[in-house]
């Protein structure tokens, strides 16, 4: 499109949508989207739905009422603005002025205008003021957009605007990972707005349209797995250029003469038609351009998502840009004049916010939560900055290694031994595993969020192979020494060590909850010495008066399976395992999940049995009962007499630590607590974990899924070792394979094979990181790739011309920047070497024999795909390569060449900010779908998305997962329209938050396929469940259980449009992966076989369909009896095809006989009706619908209730035997 200069502003305004106010379309007309600049402005509330929770726990009430309190007090205003009708606009009292003044620049019709003020009957309003401070406006009210004249300021924002609305079709920077975006290609297969019910084509219609054929690549038992396919585009897609070039004029600035004329700077503009135009800039104002993209597409997420592929992206010039990159703008925000910001005071003063009823945890959750997120922004722009060179050190005169950094009000240091720092607990090993543990105890002690008491913003950034720890500056720290600074704790490991009362009497808050001890330790002076935390943990007063606390690597106590003491013997169980096992660094502790879950597993059992007993209610008068309280204490290992309160001392085995003479008893009871406990993770959490598998209520895909699994449990990466020795010594092994999958576990081995690579090669070879030049970087890279993954034996490194010029500069340079190296090691690595070296990684690190000289040997002995594995390391290591198929196979040429290496981004950790009043009622609603009170339970959920989005804006996992759960709960109560609009905005968060083939996004994919068959778009259902199928296939091969309920859904929509051989292709193949992971007798198998048996019915094959539905009912039999439902349904439906099998054979034996003379009756065939399809789509789905009276739901309710009370007192045992059984009469969701 074509569109000349004069039209600019004209022409594009008109085409912009994008960016108004999303209202219905996002929750229930109750909600702004508010889309700014990368600061990501967040969303407020405006509405919500008023009643629902009179059927809420007592102890919910307070919550929600509160809630409605605040939903109440919303309220409508007209705006008016220059040239446009005035309009209605939903707005909440805890909105600032600002955050209309951000509506309106989104919007269509106002969004050319970002230099104006709101008046109220003649009034300017401010900008920072809330609306409920504003005296006299109320429901209804008039507010005027009044222009106001540009200053400089005004107008650089306003270039920006621009800058913004030109870029918005513009995907370069989702690929290259810049200001918050993230790329969706959701749109590609949908064709808009799935909403937009009504100009789509209905059932009958469109099956004379769909095109069903599947891509070859997908058809199941296809090798192919291409990597194009992952970034498909539309092929109606054109990119909207208007302008080849904005930039800043070199005219600027403007001379006095010009200035007193209102001139404030000039801008120079090249059109598509060549067009040169040099635009002035006054107080008065100019044109913008604009173009629309799809609301979610353009919202900033909270976090930086990265993209692993990218095709390759033109070059162009952009003022904007460049502005960014090479002025020292630091962390310079546009509503902060001429200062940087003071991360550590805006930390701090938002977690100091009143935090007295729901509104004001509102305002402070939501103001933490937007601090912490420019924070980690910020961060991780710095620590890219460090390595690369670009920021100078604060001790230049230090070697390297040893460099620390300021930038943007921000401490930098780098993951060395420093100072032989950690000699004593592993060195360098130490010193990368400290700033994770470290990062652990903040999000700890953050989450219990004790008042008075501080942490440090963190951020840990690895980059380029370099580990970068980010921290806020605590006031005053820089101006003195650090013995006078720490009042609590030791700076060397216990030697010495002091303690404040301020300090013991903040940390008492957060033992309990935290499972920390209360304990002494010895100084240097043999004086004991108070702590509530370990002795590494320091206390610092800043100058502001606050009392911080940092270094929390210890925070949990230490893992004694791989913390060999001497003359210390573990549990028979762990030895029995060949535990205490070497590791390369004494930091390792266990997971703060795995405290949890030993405590729990320690008290419920007595717990349960004091309630059965009524102990509790006669404790304080019955001395048995004492007597009985306190040997159960002390079997638990309670620190108390009275109660049970098991808690860890986290000094135990640390060295150099004392402990005095008298409590030589206690320290030996915590020793023992950390033994059983070590031998807990791996004698219950192990086994869990695999018997979680085995019964598939954990399905990993991927490496994050599968150590999301693991640290769910509480285990440690580095028992993975452990975990496939447990596996490979079940007998019933046959059923996990989709965990252990010829002959290795599949997930695991492929997350081991990323632990080896980061670990063998960035720490060990140097590869990527330590010494390399950035000349060299993707020459480097590339030629990993090739040892690791390619075919090609010979794979030679590609030195830059100017290698040997930059080696004899460097050599003259002592004190070189990180990354600056002359390290060319890495040229020399070979296949053979680097595969020897992962093999030996695996031994030693997770004790597990590989058994791999190279990758052909991995790929056909443990079922790997290379594909996968590159997905796999190019996450984990920020790799981000160009998207075209690669022969991996070549033994000619190596796959990978500098060119095809386009980038490497920061793996970044920070700490995750929880709305807590908004889990909570997403908690009590998922309660309430559970106890059947559906209804109730969507409501509950609705206000959790209110509250979710009031504090994380717009885009977030946590509001996927309410959309989600909101979309399941419409479909139930039988609003397809509404389940189809909420699961599509999921679908499209999921790809902007979590990426666009994480495991999750498939499983998005998924439910959104099968509410777009329910609402007749069968053609999108089709294109939605092809793509999801393909992300599977690349994410984890075909070789999985989900597989088997995809292929299931495909093959049913199939056969519900009459494509009878496609749908039986992937029938067969889920019925065969089916009875791979669940058993041949599984009743899961027994509904593929009746899938399977309908298809043969509709082609009149009835042989076949009578052979599948036999077998189907054989299992039924055998599984549930004759008398169940499904074993009548079966039998049924044997009779109807015996008689349709002997029907057809008449009727062949009639035709055979008297040939065209024949008299035939007329045969059934049954084409599939959509609603029989979709009640299989249902039910392969998990969802069930029971026809109930109203009589029933009563009396359903009433017994739920009844349950729930007799659970509360804890009787729930005594009445087993009586029990409903809610799974049949109850929507089913799985």
């Amino acid at each position: 499109m074509t569109i000349e200069s004069d039209d600019i502003a004209p022409a594009l305004v008109q085409q912009h949508s994008a960016g108004e106010r999303v209202g219905n379309d996002w929750n229930r007309g109750d909600t702004a989207v508010m889309n700014g600049d990368a600061s990501h402005d967040q969303a407020e509330e405006a509405d919500s739905k008023q009643d629902g929770n009179a059927d809420a726990d007592p102890a919910e009430d307070a919550n929600e009422q509160e809630v409605i309190v605040i939903q109440d007090t919303g309220f409508t205003v007209k705006i008016q603005a220059p040239g446009t009708e005035p309009f209605d606009l939903q707005v909440s009292p805890q909105e600032m002025v600002q955050e209309i003044h951000q509506v309106l620049m989104d919007r269509e019709d106002t969004c050319h205008r970002t230099c104006f003020s709101l008046q109220l009957d003649g009034n300017v309003l401010d900008n920072f003021a809330e609306l409920k401070s504003i005296e006299g406006l109320q429901e209804g009210s008039l507010l005027k957009v009044v222009e106001e004249p540009y200053t400089v300021r005004e107008a650089r924002i306003h270039v920006r605007h621009i800058r913004d609305l030109l870029k918005s079709l513009d995907p370069s920077d989702a690929y290259n990972g810049v200001d918050c975006n993230s790329l969706s290609f959701l749109s590609v297969f949908t064709d808009g707005d799935l909403g937009d019910t009504g100009k789509r084509k209905k059932k009958g219609n469109e099956l004379e349209q769909i095109d069903c054929t599947p891509p070859e690549h997908i058809l199941p038992g296809s090798k192919e797995r291409p990597l194009v396919p992952l970034q498909p585009q539309n092929k109606d897609w054109k990119p909207m250029q208007c302008l080849k070039v904005l930039t800043m004029s070199g005219w600027n600035p403007p001379p006095g003469n010009r200035k007193m004329h209102g001139d404030l700077m000039y801008l120079y503009i090249v059109t598509v038609e060549d067009r040169h135009v040099s635009i002035t800039a006054s107080t008065r104002g100019f044109y913008l351009n604009q173009v629309q993209r799809h609301p979610f597409e353009r919202i900033a997420t909270p976090f930086q998502v990265y993209s692993w592929t990218a095709p390759q992206i033109d070059h162009a010039m952009d003022c904007v840009r460049a502005e960014d990159a090479y002025t020292s703008r630091l962390g310079y925000e546009e509503h902060i004049p001429g200062q940087t910001r003071d991360w550590n005071e805006e930390l701090q003063t938002t977690r100091e916010l009143s935090r007295k009823n729901l509104p004001e945890r509102l305002l402070r959750e939501r103001a933490i939560f937007k601090v912490h997120s420019d924070f980690a922004a910020a961060a991780m722009r710095g620590a890219m900055a460090v390595i690369d060179g670009n920021v100078m050190a604060i001790n230049p005169g230090e070697e390297t290694r040893m460099q620390m950094f300021i930038w943007n009000n921000i401490f930098f240091s780098l993951g060395f031994d420093v100072r032989d720092h950690y000699r004593e607990l592993g060195g360098d090993a130490a010193a990368h595993a400290a700033p994770t543990n470290d990062l652990n105890g903040v999000r700890a002690y953050s989450a219990v969020d004790v008042e008075g008491l501080y942490t440090l913003g963190t951020v840990v950034v690895d980059y380029r192979g370099y580990r970068v720890t980010a921290q806020s500056i605590i006031p005053g720290i820089l101006e003195r020494e650090q013995e006078q600074s720490v009042i609590y704790g030791s700076i060397d490991f216990g030697k010495t060590v002091v303690s404040h009362p301020k300090y013991l009497e903040l940390l008492e808050k957060t033992s309990r909850p935290l499972k920390v001890q209360r304990h002494a330790v010895l100084n240097e002076k043999d004086t004991a010495v108070e702590l509530c935390s370990s002795v590494e943990c320091k206390g610092i007063i800043g100058n502001d008066g606050r009392h911080y606390i940092l270094d929390l690597l210890r925070t949990f106590p230490p893992d004694l399976n791989y913390l060999p003491v001497e003359g210390e013997e573990l549990a028979p169980e762990s030895q029995k395992l060949g535990f205490p096992r070497q590791h390369r660094h004494r930091l390792a502790c266990l997971r703060q999940e795995l405290i949890e879950a030993f405590v729990e597993h320690r008290l419920v059992p007595l717990l349960v049995s004091w309630m059965h007993f009524n102990i509790l209610c006669n404790i304080f008068t019955d001395p048995k009962s004492r007597e009985v309280v306190l040997n159960a204490c002390k079997a638990v290992g309670s620190i108390s007499n009275t109660s049970f309160d098991i808690r860890f001392n986290p000094d135990i085995f640390s060295p150099g630590v004392r402990f005095s003479d008298d409590s030589t008893e206690d320290i030996q009871k915590q020793k023992q607590l950390l033994k059983d406990a070590a031998a807990f993770l791996v004698s219950c959490q192990v086994p869990s974990f695999v018997k979680d598998c085995l019964d598939h209520s954990s399905l990993p895909m991927d490496g994050a899924t599968m150590t999301e699994g693991l640290h769910q449990r509480g285990i440690n990466m580095r028992y993975l070792g452990t975990v496939l020795e447990f596996v490979d010594n079940m007998p019933a092994k046959a059923q996990l394979e989709h965990i252990y999958v010829r002959k290795g576990l599949f997930y695991i081995l492929k997350m081991e094979f990323i632990s080896n690579f980061t670990k063998t090669v960035i720490k060990t070879m140097h590869l990527i990181c330590l010494g390399v030049e950035l000349s060299a970087l993707s020459a480097a890279v590339s030629h990993f790739l090739n040892c690791l993954l390619s075919s090609f034996l010979d794979a030679v490194a590609h030195l830059p011309a100017d290698e040997l010029v930059s080696r004899r500069k460097n050599r003259k340079r002592r004190n070189r920047v990180p990354g600056g190296g002359d390290n060319t090691a890495w040229a020399s690595l070979t296949p053979s070497e680097l595969w020897k070296n992962i093999t030996s990684e695996a031994q030693s690190y997770y004790h597990f024999n590989l058994q791999c000289e190279s990758v052909d040997q991995a790929v056909e002995k443990y079922g790997l795909q290379k594909i996968t594995l590159l997905r796999e390391i190019s996450i984990k290591t920020g790799i981000q390569i160009l998207i075209k198929e690669y022969n991996f196979d070549s033994r000619h040429k190596p796959a990978f060449t500098e060119e095809d290496i386009l980038n490497i981004f920061p793996v970044v950790k920070h700490v995750n900010p929880k709305a807590s009043d908004a889990f909570h009622f997403f908690q009590s609603g998922q309660a309430k779908v559970q106890q059947g009170f559906l209804k109730e339970g969507c409501e509950l959920i609705s206000e959790a998305l209110n509250l979710f989005n009031n504090v994380y804006g717009a885009m977030h996992v946590e509001i996927c997962a309410c959309l989600r759960l909101l979309a399941r709960l419409n479909y139930i109560m039988g609003d397809h329209p509404e389940a189809l609009s909420n699961q599509q905005k999921a679908v499209l968060m999921s790809e902007r938050v979590l990426g666009i083939e994480h495991p999750n996004t498939i499983q998005e994919y998924m439910h959104l396929a099968l509410y777009c068959f329910a609402n007749g778009q069968l053609s999108t259902a089709l294109k939605l469940l092809y793509r999801a199928r393909y992300l599977m296939l690349v994410v984890c091969g075909e070789d999985h259980p989900e597989m088997a309920l995809l292929d299931s859904n495909i093959g049913l929509v199939l056969h519900g449009v009459m494509e009878y051989d496609l749908s039986l292709r992937f029938l067969e193949n889920a019925l065969a992966i089916n009875s791979k992971y669940h058993g041949p007798r599984s009743l899961k198998v027994a509904l593929s076989h009746h899938l399977v048996a309908r298809v043969y019915e509709s082609k009149a094959e009835f042989r076949s369909a009578l052979q599948h539905e036999k077998e189907g009912y054989t299992i039924y039999k055998n599984q549930v009896g004759e008398a169940h439902e499904k074993t009548k349904e079966s039998s049924e439906y044997l009779k109807y095809l015996t008689q349709q099998a002997v029907a057809l054979q008449r009727t062949m034996n009639e035709i055979y006989k008297n040939g065209s003379n024949a008299s035939i009756m007329p045969l059934k065939f049954t084409a599939p009706s959509m609603a029989s399809v979709l009640e299989q789509l249902n039910i392969i789905n998990g969802i069930i619908f029971i026809p109930l009276s109203q009589k029933d739901l009563e009396n359903l309710k009433a017994e739920v209730q009844r349950r729930q009370l007799m659970q509360d007192s804890g009787k729930i045992e005594e009445q087993q035997g009586g029990q409903l059984e809610l799974d049949d009469k109850l929507p089913v969701d799985d």
